[in-house]
């Protein structure tokens, strides 16, 4: 057995164990930390195959977020009533973008179309540009603010700065009580699992080769005849649909969602999570979310003010001395102290 299944074995049981050993309220942590590490898979696939630095990702998990939220809004308030910020913003009648997010299937099919839609026809305008790089970075950014200043202005439709919160219930779960609570932890980890498994096969086919030449070599891959626009494209699409799934699973397990969790900031410290663990490796991703967020949960307790500070110093850092993350750092000493010497004969 490799270290890479032995290490995947390892991480199964650790999750499967975390219900049995932790607190209610250290496992909902670790449900979030998975919550960003589904981001940082879908960050993985297109910044470390692709290519594409993603600054915006903060954008599909606010729709993917919202559009849950908007559901088990509905779903408390019956069907005569209307969600609690609304009553407090003085809305008298339920919007009709509201509606149709009171039946769960749309629900369901909204958190993963809205935000795939919205990366697909930004891939097509981007890439079939030729826009790439800083500029594509930059342009992703701009979306991330531009997201939340709408979600700010529209007090009666999303809640305004305040967001939406006070979550009580997910589709026959109590998410009052531990049970449910660690049910809900269940599925983020099986989500989590699933989505690790797709990307993997993803990479190791013949789409994911194409799709590392095309970071590797763009223009070379387009005089071979293929369409590199059209492959990033996809890849940005499937990565933008997994942070609306992370995005749809944080509302139940946070029980809040607002603008505040959505805009540059939350986005870079997404990034900084895939950059420490490791761009080019999955694993290494999702390692690098889930202890990037333990240690800002870690240290902003005790260093609030100097936490940011600490995080971007350890990005700057590992882009410097390790550009493949601590990922790359392990594959390099398994690399020297794991060769078999050569032997030289007379």
């Amino acid at each position: 057995m490799t270290w890479g299944r032995i290490s995947l074995v390892v991480c199964v049981v650790l999750l499967a164990l975390a219900p049995l050993t932790l607190s209610p309220f250290r496992l909902g942590l670790l449900a979030k930390y998975l919550c960003f590490a589904i981001v940082a898979v879908g960050i993985a696939l297109a910044w470390g195959q692709g290519g594409m630095l993603t600054l915006g990702q903060g954008v599909f998990f606010g729709l993917g977020g919202y559009a849950m939220a908007m559901y088990l809004k509905l779903e408390e308030a019956g069907s005569a009533g209307l969600p609690d910020f609304m009553v407090w913003s003085g809305v008298e009648e339920l919007p009709a973008l509201w509606k149709p997010f009171g039946n769960p299937v749309f629900a369901l099919a909204a958190v993963v179309l809205v935000p795939g839609l919205v990366a697909f026809l930004l891939g097509l305008l981007v890439f079939r540009q030729r826009v790439r790089g800083a500029y594509f970075a930059i342009l992703s950014q701009a979306l991330a603010a531009a997201f939340v200043i709408l979600l700010v202005g529209q007090q009666g439709l999303t809640g305004g700065t305040n967001g939406m919160t006070n979550f009580t219930g997910f589709f026959g779960l109590d998410l009052t009580d531990p049970n449910g609570q660690r049910a809900v932890y269940a599925i983020a980890a099986l989500v989590l699992g699933v989505l690790f498994l797709v990307a993997k096969l993803l990479v190791r086919s013949r789409f994911g080769r194409l799709l590392v030449a095309v970071r590797d070599g763009e223009d070379r891959v387009r005089f071979l005849g293929y369409d590199p626009a059209l492959v990033k494209t996809i890849t940005f699409t499937v990565s933008a649909v997994m942070a609306g799934l992370a995005g749809a699973l944080f509302v139940p397990v946070v029980g809040i969602i607002s603008p505040a969790m959505l805009g540059i900031v939350p986005s870079l410290e997404l990034l900084v999570g895939v950059a420490v663990g490791g761009r080019f490796v999955l694993a290494g991703a999702i390692a690098g979310a889930i202890a990037v967020n333990y240690a800002k949960t870690l240290f902003s307790e005790d260093f609030a003010e100097g936490w940011l500070y600490l995080q971007g110093g350890l990005f700057v850092l590992v882009l410097v001395f390790a550009p493949k993350g601590l990922a790359g750092v392990v594959e390099s000493v398994r690399e020297r102290f794991g060769r078999k010497p050569v032997e030289v004969t007379a």
